[in-house]
């Protein structure tokens, strides 16, 4: 395979750049990837402009040996992935550095032939290097990426919910919503996102393409999306701590639906009265949401629960521990209490038998003492899922994914890694 293909990593280059059209070859091919329609060059330009200020670096594997006939030319990578640096808000309130996976694709006529595993392991090995504890990536498909030590750690789930007479939320606003230019939120933004990130376990910092996509600057397809409306929540003291980023989903819906791009709420009180907002407005019948909580407070704060019809909750962010030691002392922790753990690497980088010591909520890791028994025997991936307190170990245990060599460990583990609300990501990438 060495010989067939070329790994080769770069910066997006800006148009005036001798590299621009392989950063150019490199978007085609993802957007090919993803059964994206073909965009325009303006829009190729500006997702490039949004990776650079991502500082994303972009790899494609490319042939080396002859191209069939009429097929794609060799400038064009058979195999893409991204990557860039955020922070992770892995419970009360810390961040630790992460890299994001992003943009994997694989054309189905080079399938097969490791090109994945090879990207995959020579990235992870990079960050490794670089000193990061963490990776992370929201997945398509669902059985890929186990065998590369990821675990689903957070989960979402779509909302439609009644706003007709029946939609009444018990909350007396404190705070007041007001409509806005949708521009505003190219600042506004990620100010008020920062707010919610920290105080949220399981958010994901960010990335260029969401302040441009909140404020309907671009859309994800082609130009901007005129569609876009914007209501900003003020706070007892006037400033702003939230947001939410609408469209109507067209006369031709039944019931009349608006369409949820972006809510964000810094506060408790500004996401009940965002939903006031939306549950008020006029000639609508349905509110539509595609990024919330499987612990939606919503509900909860209804006279009528039933408003809400939930999907079923689907994974979202998948965790990737590279380093145990630094991972498992970066965060805090619910209880006190001893464990020592013996992890299982496909990838080599995180196996080993760890004890992990926690007194006052804060941890001592290190490698355990030889011939230690664990009292818990897991899979990195099944470690990233309990990591930040969204899947229990004791399922994972029920489930014979963990392994409980000392009776009520698992139980332990489940007390020591909760969180202080649960986790969610509102973060795709």
């Amino acid at each position: 395979m060495g010989e067939q293909y070329e790994i080769r990593r770069f910066t997006p280059a800006a148009k005036d750049h001798p590299a621009y059209p392989e950063a150019v070859a490199w978007m085609r091919a993802v957007a090919f990837g993803f059964h994206d329609s073909r965009r325009s060059d303006e829009r190729v330009d500006k997702g490039l402009e949004m990776q650079r200020a991502d500082g994303r670096v972009m790899t494609g594997a490319y042939q080396t040996g002859p191209v069939a006939d009429h097929a794609l030319g060799a400038e064009v990578p058979v195999a893409t992935f991204g990557t860039m640096t955020k922070t992770l808000n892995v419970g009360f309130g810390r961040l630790l550095d992460t890299r994001l996976v992003t943009a994997v694709t694989v054309r189905t006529s080079h399938r097969r032939r490791g090109l994945l595993r090879r990207m995959m392991a020579e990235e992870l090995g990079l960050a490794r290097q670089e000193g990061l504890a963490m990776a992370a990536l929201t997945a398509s498909e669902a059985s890929i990426y186990g065998r590369f030590g990821f675990g689903v750690a957070t989960s979402e789930q779509s909302v439609k919910v009644d706003t007709s007479a029946r939609f009444v939320v018990d909350h007396t606003p404190v705070g007041t919503v007001e409509v806005a230019d949708p521009k505003v939120l190219l600042e506004l933004a990620p100010v008020i996102f920062d707010r919610l990130h920290r105080q949220t376990p399981g958010s994901v910092g960010r990335h260029e393409f969401y302040r441009q996509f909140a404020s309907g600057s671009v859309s994800r397809d082609d130009g901007d999306d005129p569609k876009v409306k914007v209501a900003l929540h003020y706070g007892p003291d006037g400033d702003v701590d939230g947001y939410v980023s609408y469209k109507f989903g067209g006369w031709s819906s039944t019931p009349y639906t608006m369409e949820v791009v972006d809510l964000v709420a810094a506060t408790r009180a500004a996401y009940l009265e965002l939903w006031q907002y939306l549950g008020a407005i006029d000639l609508v019948e349905r509110v539509t949401w595609d990024e919330a909580p499987v612990d939606d407070p919503l509900p909860w704060a209804l006279r009528d629960p039933r408003c809400v019809n939930a999907s079923d909750a689907r994974d979202m962010l998948w965790l990737r521990i590279l380093d145990v030691e630094k991972a498992l002392g970066a965060r805090r922790y619910s209880s006190d209490g001893v464990l020592v753990l013996r992890v299982r690497d496909p990838l080599g980088f995180a196996a080993g038998t760890f004890s992990l010591s926690v007194s006052g909520g804060e941890a001592a890791v290190q490698a355990a003492a030889d011939g230690a028994e664990p009292d818990l025997a897991l899979d990195v991936a099944d470690l990233g899922s309990i990591y930040l307190g969204g899947v229990c170990p004791v399922t994972l245990a029920t489930a014979g994914r963990i392994t409980e060599h000392a009776p009520g460990a698992a139980l332990t583990a489940k007390r020591m890694f909760a969180v202080e609300r649960a986790p969610h990501c509102l973060t795709h990438f």
